[in-house]
Formats: structure tokens, C-alpha cells, sequence
């Protein structure tokens, strides 16, 4: 006898058979109880959810002369002919290949005869969306008025395509993604049957990579368990028949690109690549490696949200803490977009090393989740750069000619060490300004600016500026990102040093947002510009 596919050979016979949709199964079942039949039904879901299973199990259960609580009960004569095939009761139809307005035509001819035998005439059209607007067109009458032996069932994946006219005639029913546990327990309970030894790790990835669909589930098992015949089917066996890589694979992989690796980045894709792995395979897999770390990093309670062993959360949790919420999103972005890019390169791998190296390298991207990541990385190198300068001058000494230049003697008032008197008694001595000192800085802030590093200096040109005090500079910028950057204490501090050096005077500056609803244009008065107006001078008074 020739093999029979597991997805075939266990497909649900009653309706308690059916996993994951009880709220379509028991509808079906009240109705058959108490004779309460629709004349037309529209099964919608993604692949493999089980929409055309309970269609023909309620073609039998529908014609069934012993029917045990709603289901057909498989033994009588209506049973078995329909579950055979022989039955003219129940007419399956493909949209696909008869979507033309013959087809239909030749449907309305075969309604007005009564069934031979049963109670009922079931149409099951498959993959309806397939049909032509002309098809749709002439099944309408026949939908809305079929006579009373008549049912039809229309399944399809793209409900979107169905025309309202139809929809309207029908019993909507949606058919969900089944959940990987329900999936898990099904599989368990086919391989015991089976009597085909598996471990639950393997099963469990199967079902994830099912994505919802009992039919993949049941397609992918029955692969892995060819492959390895006769033996204990592992998880490792599964990753390597589908292509797939373990978590550790992508903990590394990650911890290179927050280190901006390239080099151990691309040796992780060489490796891969040489094993065989299905690169399109590992971008689905990195992006829900990715959704999870994301899930870590925002939940309170990860555990109740993730469905991973103790160890690998805790891995988790420990990557969580070394990158950054909008970092991590602005990954799951290019990997979501090179997921769709894999499924028809040629090229696959540069695809992918190019959007790793994307990763590493911030300043290759232009889109705007990109700034701050290329912020961060503009800030590392700054700090290794002046770490190494530090490490590089003698005690007692700092850069600028050969040998350096003995502390507190720096020209500009470069900060002294330590232990010298006459840096911490200049920085003492340093006056605060007054309301005229204040309007001096704002009379040369664009000069002032041009000294502060990029990127602050660049957010500086927008800004608008006003009194905020004796001895303090408001300065107002006209959005979020540019006076998150600027209010950092790093970069006030940094402003405050150049005005000082610039006027020789302590000025305490705040950085704000200009406020909702308010034009940025008219937020504050230029005071130089209206004092050339009116030709006079303008004192400002601060109350």
C-alpha cells in the first residue's frame, strides 16, 4: 500500500477532531442540533486553520442519519459514501481552475434537481477569491434564493477579494491561527500513535515554524522524520533539515553587531553559509529573535509573553540591558525588509552581509530611526579617542607640544590636574553674568554655536533664544529630538564652557521644546533686530 502524508492521513473526522477553532465548531454544532441550517457559509483564514476540513465534515454531518452531538457519527451509509468520495451529495469545487461564468452556470443547472439520497446538496468552492467578477456576478441569485436542499460553503485566504454582495449572503466564520501549544499537543499526540520518538525541544520549534498552519506542522514533521528514519528525531535534526539556526547562533550574532563587529559579524554568515543553513530561513528567525529581546526590554513580566526556556531568558534579559529600545526597532525594520528582498534575490547572501554591515555601521543609513544609533556610535569613538589621548600623555603633563604641557599651564585654560591649586582657584574665581552679559551671548550665539562639535552645533542654528533669568540663557528648539540632544547635561555643559570662554563670565543655559500649538517663528523677539527697528535701546527687566 502506497504511504499516506500525516497531514492526510490524520485529518479531523468529527468535529472534536478539529483543534484550535472552537468557536467556529461549537457554532456549527448548535446549529445542526437544533436544525437551525444556513443556506450559505464563508470560512476565511490563513492557510492549513482547517477550513475546508470542517466544511466536509459538515457536508457529512449535515446528511447524516445518527448524527451524535452535532457530528456526523462515521458509520452509516451517508458517512461512508461521502467520506469516500462517491457521494453526489457533496460537489468540491476548485475556484482556481473553474472560475469562469460556464462554471457557475452549470452549478445553478445542477440546484433546481433535488440529492438522490440525503438531506442536503453541499457546494464546497474552494479558494472562491479566484473567481471572475462575471462568476461572482452570476452566483449572487443562486446565493441569496438557493432551494431548500441546497448549501454552499465558500472557503478562501483573501477574504479582502470577496465582493460585499457575496459577503452579505453569507455566515462569516473566521478560522484563526492556531497557537503553537495547541499545535505542540496535537503533534505529541500523532507521533504516540505513530510510535516515532521525538523530543518536545523539536516539536515545539515545528510548531513555531508552522506559523499557525496544523498542515505545515504536520508537512514539516513528516520531512524531518524522513530524513532521519528510524532514529530519535532531535531538535538539532530539525534545524538542520530545514535550514534553521539555534538561538545561541543569533545571541552571538547580535552581541557582534552591538560591538559593530564586521569582521566576526561576516565570519558568523560564512559559517552559516557553509552549513548549508537557508539564509531567508535565518532573516524570519533573527526577527523574532529580535521581537523577543524587544518584548524583554519593554515587559515587566517577559516570562508571561514569551514562550522560551529559563536559559535563554536569561540570556535575554542580559542582552536587553546592552541596546537600546529604538535601536532594537530600527533592526526589526531592516529585517523585516530583507526578509521580503531574500524571497526573490539572486544574491542572497550580499543581501544579507550588506544589511549587516548596515547594522554595524550606522552612517550608512540615511532613514531617520537611524540618527540616534549613529549618534551613539559618533559618541564611542569620541570617548575611545580621548581615552586613548589621556593614556598617551605622562603623568602630570597634558597634550599639545612635544612632551606636553605641565598641568595648569595649558593654554585657553585647559583644566588642570588633580593636584594643582591654580586650576580649581581659576575655576573658582570665574564671575556670573548679569541680564547685559546674557544679551551679549545672544548678540554672538552663531559664533558661539559654530565652536560647539557636531551634531549639537547644527541643532544650535534653529534655535531661539530669550532671557531666562540674572544669569541664565533660555535656549527654545522647534522639536523633541533636537532638545533631547541639546539638554543632555553633556552638551549644556559644553555650551556653558565656550560663552564662558567667550565672555569670561558663568551663564547657566536651558534647553526647552517649543510648546504645542505655539509657531515657532513668533515664540520669542530677536532684540537686536527690533533694537535697528525703532533706533533705540531696550532694556529688558527680569521680574
Amino acid at each position: 500500500m502506497s504511504y499516506t502524508a500525516l497531514y492526510r492521513k490524520f485529518r479531523p473526522s468529527e468535529f472534536g477532531d478539529v483543534k484550535g477553532q472552537e468557536h467556529i465548531v461549537t457554532t456549527l454544532q448548535n446549529q445542526i442540533k437544533a436544525n437551525r441550517i444556513g443556506h450559505a457559509y464563508l470560512f476565511c483564514g490563513t492557510r492549513g486553520t482547517g477550513k475546508t476540513t470542517a466544511a466536509k465534515i459538515f457536508a457529512r454531518a449535515v446528511n447524516c442519519e445518527h448524527p451524535v452531538d452535532g457530528s456526523p457519527c462515521g458509520e452509516c451509509a451517508m458517512c461512508r459514501s461521502i467520506a469516500a468520495g462517491t457521494s453526489m451529495n457533496v460537489i468540491e469545487i476548485d475556484a482556481a481552475s473553474n472560475n469562469g461564468v460556464d462554471n457557475i452556470r452549470e452549478i445553478k443547472e445542477e440546484v433546481t434537481y433535488r440529492p438522490t439520497e440525503g438531506r442536503y446538496k453541499v457546494y464546497i468552492i474552494d479558494e472562491v477569491h479566484m473567481l471572475s467578477s462575471g462568476a461572482f456576478n452570476a452566483l449572487l441569485k443562486t446565493l441569496e434564493e438557493p432551494p431548500e436542499y441546497v448549501i454552499f460553503i465558500l472557503a478562501t485566504t483573501e477574504v479582502h477579494k470577496i465582493p460585499v454582495t457575496i459577503m452579505s449572503r453569507c455566515q462569516h466564520y473566521d478560522f484563526r491561527r492556531i497557537s503553537i501549544d495547541t499545535i505542540s499537543d496535537r503533534l505529541n499526540e500523532l507521533m504516540e500513535a505513530e510510535q516515532v520518538e521525538v523530543e518536545d525541544k523539536a516539536i515545539r520549534y515545528i510548531a513555531k515554524a508552522a506559523d499557525g498552519s496544523m498542515r505545515d506542522a504536520l508537512s514539516l514533521l513528516d520531512q524531518c522524520i524522513a530524513f532521519y528514519l528510524g532514529q530519535k528525531l532531535t531538535y538539532d535534526n530539525v534545524l538542520e533539515v530545514l535550514g534553521a539556526v539555534d538561538t545561541d547562533v543569533f545571541s552571538r550574532l547580535l552581541r557582534n553587531i552591538i560591538r559593530r563587529n564586521v569582521p566576526a559579524v561576516l565570519d558568523t554568515v560564512e559559517e552559516l553559509v557553509m552549513q548549508g543553513r537557508e539564509l531567508l530561513q535565518l532573516s524570519v528567525d533573527f526577527t523574532w529573535y529580535l521581537r523577543n529581546l524587544l518584548l524583554v526590554k519593554t515587559s515587566d513580566m517577559p516570562e508571561d509573553v514569551l514562550d522560551v526556556s529559563t536559559e535563554n531568558l536569561a540570556q535575554l534579559k542580559e542582552e536587553a540591558e546592552m541596546i537600546e529600545a529604538d535601536v532594537l526597532l530600527r533592526y526589526i525594520r531592516i529585517f523585516s525588509e530583507l526578509t521580503e528582498q531574500l524571497r526573490y534575490a539572486t544574491q542572497k547572501r550580499v543581501l544579507l552581509e550588506v544589511t549587516l554591515i548596515k547594522l554595524c555601521t550606522p552612517a550608512m543609513e540615511v532613514k531617520t530611526d537611524s540618527l540616534l544609533d549613529r549618534i551613539r556610535a559618533l559618541e564611542e569613538k569620541l570617548e575611545k579617542g580621548l581615552a586613548a589621548a589621556q593614556a598617551a600623555v605622562p603623568a602630570g603633563m597634558y597634550p599639545g607640544g612635544p612632551g606636553g604641557y605641565p598641568e595648569g599651564s595649558y593654554p585657553g585654560g585647559y583644566p588642570a590636574g588633580p593636584g594643582s591649586k591654580t586650576g580649581a582657584a581659576a575655576k573658582q574665581e570665574v564671575p556670573l553674568a548679569i541680564p547685559e552679559d546674557v544679551q551679549e551671548v545672544v548678540k554672538n550665539f552663531r559664533s558661539i554655536a559654530e565652536e560647539v562639535s557636531a551634531p549639537v552645533s547644527t541643532y544650535l542654528k534653529k534655535a531661539r533664544l530669550s532671557l531666562g533669568g540674572e544669569n541664565r540663557l533660555m535656549v527654545v528648539l522647534p522639536d523633541g529630538l533636537g532638545a533631547s540632544i541639546v539638554g543632555t547635561e553633556e552638551h549644556k555643559k559644553e555650551l556653558e564652557e565656550k560663552i564662558e570662554q567667550r565672555i569670561g563670565k558663568k551663564v547657566e543655559v536651558e534647553v526647552r521644546e517649543i510648546e504645542e500649538g505655539r509657531r515657532f517663528e513668533d515664540t520669542f523677539i530677536d532684540l537686536e533686530k527690533l533694537k535697528e527697528k525703532i533706533n533705540m535701546d531696550i532694556i529688558v527687566e527680569d521680574n
